[in-house]
């Protein structure tokens, strides 16, 4: 099928392409960007006059929840959210039930997602079997199977000695581990620790939970050579040891969540359970801090952290409720609604977009050899790549509402507020996923 979408401002952060032009398609691929030639008779034609054509999102942080937890979620349902948001590609966690620790499991979801036409799904395998931190996966048969990395997702690994063969097996086949720094001990609280978690009465998770995790990894990193994603940072102190570690050649990079790089322990409000998250909302000087990051490219990428959970898991008392959000929607105007608040000049919409687009892309590109030879340039516009294209109206206002939220899961501690952005139309690999 061809497809021309017209009259659109086309931006392609990755090389700083930003030019009112057209853009055209066919047999899923970028033939034109720009004049797309006299011989060029589209079957279809977008007007994207007032919009923005960028690259369809990369969220390196979202739960599908299929299978095993299809109360919560199921691929449909949260496939849809993602073009809906203008997710065109997405990473997801392997803590499913049975946890993604076989490479039949892997091919099974990636067959699954496929057969749906809509984002491209980039598994994380199990780093170790069913996730209890005792016995490593098979890894080489997992990336086989399609697996992007290797991770614990929200468990944590107590076993120094485990986490080290891990990392010096992944560095020997040149995988990438993603871990969520959280100590086994300190991590089990359900607020950050401050002064509000203690008027409130809620078990706190201190800073160092995530700081001494970190300086383990970093340690662990040095001796093996390995490379790691680090996952939904959350702390100031931590963006610091991140910073330092990409100084000292570490290869890391590290990711931030829409969750914490807009609200704090504040917003927990009267024990408002959608606002109950993992990791946990911590000070405005943190929150302060992971914009300052993200800004400065200490950290790579902004995530949804999506993660839908079920009414009946989240109508609980604060310390009850289950942790996560719905999130896939929300990743571009949130994105873009940080650039709004910033004050700093040098965030332009271009240097915004990069950070669910191009940046995020970089982060598990490297490993997907097969994936860079058939969908083209993740995270880019580029003639001969793949089309995987998001069309918004940045001036659009919409309101956050359960009910147009197309996710199964509906709690959200967005919900309410008025974003800016609105996807006209997404479309993945030629194909229109979803049109407004």
């Amino acid at each position: 099928m061809k497809i021309l979408i017209q009259g659109g401002r086309v931006m392609n952060p990755a090389t700083g392409f930003d030019e009112v032009c057209d853009l055209a398609i066919a047999a899923g691929r970028i033939v034109a960007i720009g004049h797309a030639g006299i011989d060029f008779a589209p079957n279809k034609t977008i007007d994207a006059t007032g919009c923005v054509v960028a690259p369809g999102l990369v969220d390196l942080a979202a739960r599908l929840r299929e299978p095993g937890y299809e109360h919560a979620g199921m691929l449909q349902s949260e496939l849809a959210a993602a073009v809906a948001g203008g997710v065109t590609s997405l990473v997801c966690m392997p803590d499913t039930d049975p946890v993604l620790d076989e490479p039949g499991l892997v091919e099974m979801l990636k067959f699954r997602a496929e057969k749906l036409h809509q984002s491209h799904v980039f598994p994380l395998g199990a780093l170790t079997v069913n996730l209890k931190g005792e016995v490593l996966t098979e890894m080489v048969g997992l990336a086989e199977a399609g697996c992007v990395g290797f991770s614990q997702a929200e468990v944590p690994l107590g076993n120094t000695q485990v986490l080290q063969r891990a990392l010096q097996y992944a560095s020997t086949f040149g995988y990438t581990i993603w871990l969520r720094p959280q100590d086994m001990h300190l991590g089990k609280g359900v607020a950050a620790s401050g002064a509000l978690a203690t008027r409130m009465g809620l078990s706190g998770v201190p800073v160092a939970a995530e700081t001494i995790a970190l300086h383990t990894i970093f340690e662990l990193m040095k001796s093996t050579n390995a490379k790691v994603h680090i996952c939904r940072i959350s702390s100031a102190a931590g963006v610091a040891l991140v910073r330092q570690a990409k100084l000292d050649g570490l290869q890391v990079s590290c990711d931030v969540s829409i969750n914490s790089l807009h609200l704090t322990d504040v917003d927990l409000g009267y024990f408002d359970s959608r606002a109950r998250l993992n990791p946990p909302l911590r000070q405005q000087r943190d929150r302060d801090a992971l914009r300052a990051g993200l800004l400065d490219g200490t950290i790579d990428a902004l995530v949804s952290d999506h993660t839908p959970v079920d009414e009946d898991a989240k109508t609980l008392p604060f310390a009850e409720a289950e942790a996560g959000a719905t999130g896939l929607e929300l990743l571009l105007s949130l994105a873009l609604k940080w650039q709004s608040e910033s004050s700093d000049k040098s965030l332009t919409l271009a240097k915004t977009l990069a950070t669910v687009t191009s940046q995020p892309a970089k982060v598990f590109s490297t490993n997907l050899p097969a994936a860079k030879s058939s969908l083209g340039q993740l995270g880019q516009l580029t003639v001969g790549g793949a089309a995987d294209i998001c069309v918004f109206d940045p001036q659009a206002m919409w309101v956050v509402a359960n009910d147009t939220l197309r996710s199964q899961g509906k709690h959200t501690p967005f919900s309410g507020y008025e974003l800016p952005g609105q996807v006209r139309a997404t479309l993945v690999s030629g194909h229109v996923a979803f049109e407004r």
